[in-house]
């Protein structure tokens, strides 16, 4: 291909609409532009990129026994209400694109196709003998995203590879988990990227297992959480750890209440009255919403030096109450305007302690009249507390959770954090890194069959639900996360496999008729073995050219220029900036060598 047929369009400035660097880059250099909120157009350059992405997910999909399969994008609701998504999907805050078609009929612009391959297994699968099968497709997604941003990582439409494994045990289905882990791993090192698997939530697609795939980078909106031996990672969001040691309360046999005036936080409490975070307990108040409308007011005990996991109190909600209400659609904190517009006046915000009496819902207009109480295990292990009094400007001080009946039944709802000790080995210490996710794979089990009644005969001639479990990759993300982290002050840093192109021949002058004789004749030379080539033939100056090949990525860049008279070229690699003068003879056979092991991604740690 030669540069002066490309459409290239780059850009001199940073775009406003960019915050990272890879989304910048991306835009200068002509790889996408912005349709609207969220949607992307690819443009040639990136076509290539995502079309070489799918190449390489593809190739190893298939050499794990995988089927290429391509389902429907509309989905009917019917389906997702079978398997009780259709609510959390589309109310609130879901991110289900959904409408009517003429008749009436609900529909739904997939996020991801649990449902609709699971009807598809219920009709073709009915034997033992039949599994197990791994189906797959690469296709577009649609997800309805609050705020999109970041360009193609958080985006409204996107490029995706979902994979859906059936089996007649969970002996398989772990088997294929493990080699769909082995998969996503080549795939990533092939793709040239650092990428690290972190246990995960398996949030609303479900699950007993998943782990994610995530590529590091300092832009990463997931925070990794790792034990410095290497034994153990997860996101935040799962994350687990040994939190600090309290320090205990010395206190009086019985509580006593104290005067504490606007001293609503725990950094007011310890700094007026020296006591430690850990000494204190706080009450959070929350409003749940479930999908058969229950408003479900929640109340929550933490140690005051701890942090919040809504993940996990949203996980922890919907295991006691979404059998009986439905799917958990929104988890909010509750302000005191919410409470006002309950004509409920008596919560004493700032000051509220485990003990809050249920008598303070009487009256709600919509909220159930009693608390769903919870409490972190850091917050039930304290022996004496201080806590809100539940009257305003007051505290109690050497409360005990005996005086209030026995502490709540406690589950791990605290938010791991770096610094703590690890769970495995109390000697080891959580470090904290940046990750953009870019995998995901799940064991499912039978939430999906046994909700579509997708059953097969087993070997005893009996019917059972289908064990399943799923695996996705972000191809768009992916592109888009391997460009943050292989980048320069200069432009996009492509690794081999997967850039547009392999090698870029600019002709410094193309007025000089020895220059673009050469230029040519390496150009149709390197075509010819194989190479994915650009000639850069336009009639720019010299560093105009260099700017753009740096620009755009391109792994290596030969320079015909001065010494094209005498057979001489510059042979120069993008990621190291190394140069090289060599004759034109040698180019070819010092050149593909160096490619046929970037192709593999053996060169990953070379990259910047």
């Amino acid at each position: 291909m030669r540069v002066s047929r490309l459409m290239l369009v780059t850009l001199r400035d940073d775009p406003a609409e960019a915050e990272i660097a890879s989304h910048k880059l991306l835009l200068r250099a002509g790889y996408i532009r912005r349709i609207g909120s969220g949607i992307y157009a690819y443009l040639p350059l990136l076509w290539r990129v995502l079309q070489k992405i799918s190449a390489v997910v593809r190739e190893e999909l298939n050499a794990a026994g995988a089927l290429e399969t391509l389902l429907p994008q509309l989905q009917p609701a019917e389906l997702w209400q079978r398997s009780g998504r259709w609510a959390g999907y589309t109310d609130g805050e879901g991110i289900m694109f959904h409408l009517e078609d003429r008749q009436g009929r609900e529909l739904g612009l997939g996020p991801t196709h649990e449902e609709v391959i699971t009807a598809l297994a219920s009709d073709l699968l009915r034997s033992y003998r039949q599994l197990p099968v791994n189906l797959y497709q690469v296709q577009t997604k649609f997800r309805d995203e609050i705020r999109p941003r970041f360009g193609l990582m958080r985006g409204r439409e996107f490029i995706m590879k979902d994979a859906y494994s059936f089996h007649a045990n969970e002996d398989c289905l772990k088997q294929t988990y493990g080699q769909m882990d082995q998969a996503y791993r080549r795939i990533f090192q092939r793709c040239g990227l650092r990428a690290v698997a972190v246990e995960a939530d398996s949030g609303a697609i479900g699950g007993s297992a998943s782990q994610e795939f995530m590529v590091t980078a300092e832009s990463g909106e997931d925070l990794i959480l790792a034990a410095g031996d290497g034994r153990y990672a997860a996101n935040q969001e799962r994350a687990v750890s040994l939190a600090p040691q309290a320090q205990p309360l010395e206190a009086a046999p019985t509580a006593e209440r104290i005067p504490t005036p606007g001293q609503t936080s725990i950094d007011a409490l310890c700094e007026a009255h020296g006591w430690h975070p850990t000494q204190l307990l706080k009450v959070l108040l929350l409003l749940a919403r479930f999908e058969n409308g229950l408003q479900q007011p929640v109340l929550v005990s933490l140690r005051g030096d701890q942090q919040l996991n809504e993940v996990k109190l949203s996980n922890a909600l919907s295991l006691r109450l979404a059998a009986e209400h439905g799917t958990l659609l929104d988890l909010q904190p509750l302000l005191p305007d919410e409470a006002a517009k309950q004509g409920l006046q008596a919560i004493p915000f700032g000051f509220l302690g485990p003990d809050l009496s249920d008598a303070v819902l009487l009256g709600a207009k919509s909220w159930a009249p009693r608390f769903e109480r919870f409490a972190d295990g850091t917050a039930t292990d304290l022996k004496a507390f201080i806590c809100g009094a539940n009257q305003r400007d007051e505290h109690c001080v050497g409360a005990r959770w005996e005086a209030f009946g026995g502490a709540p039944i406690s589950d791990d709802l605290r938010a791991a954090q770096p610094g703590d000790r690890c769970v495995h080995d109390p000697s080891q210490i959580l470090e904290a890194s940046r990750g953009i996710e870019v995998g995901h794979i799940f064991q499912l089990g039978r939430k999906y069959s046994t909700a579509l009644e997708a059953t097969f005969t087993n070997e005893s001639g009996v019917e059972e639900p289908l064990w399943m479990g799923c695996y996705g990759i972000g191809v768009s993300r992916l592109a888009q996360a391997a460009v943050e982290q292989h980048h320069d002050a200069n432009g996009i840093c492509w690794p081999t496999a997967i850039a547009p192109y392999e090698v870029i021949v600019v002709i410094a002058n193309v007025k000089e008729e020895a220059q673009v004789e050469l230029a040519e004749r390496l150009y149709n030379q390197l075509r010819l073995a194989g190479v994915d080539v650009l000639l850069d033939d336009r009639p720019e100056r010299a560093g105009v050219k260099f700017k753009d090949s740096e620009l755009l990525g391109i792994p290596w860049r030969v320079v015909v220029g001065r010494g094209a008279a005498d057979g001489q070229v510059e042979l120069v690699q993008r990621c190291s900036g190394e140069k090289q003068d060599l004759s034109a003879e040698a180019l070819e056979s010092t050149l593909l060598p160096q490619l046929q092991l970037e192709r593999r991604g053996i060169l990953l740690a070379e990259a910047p």
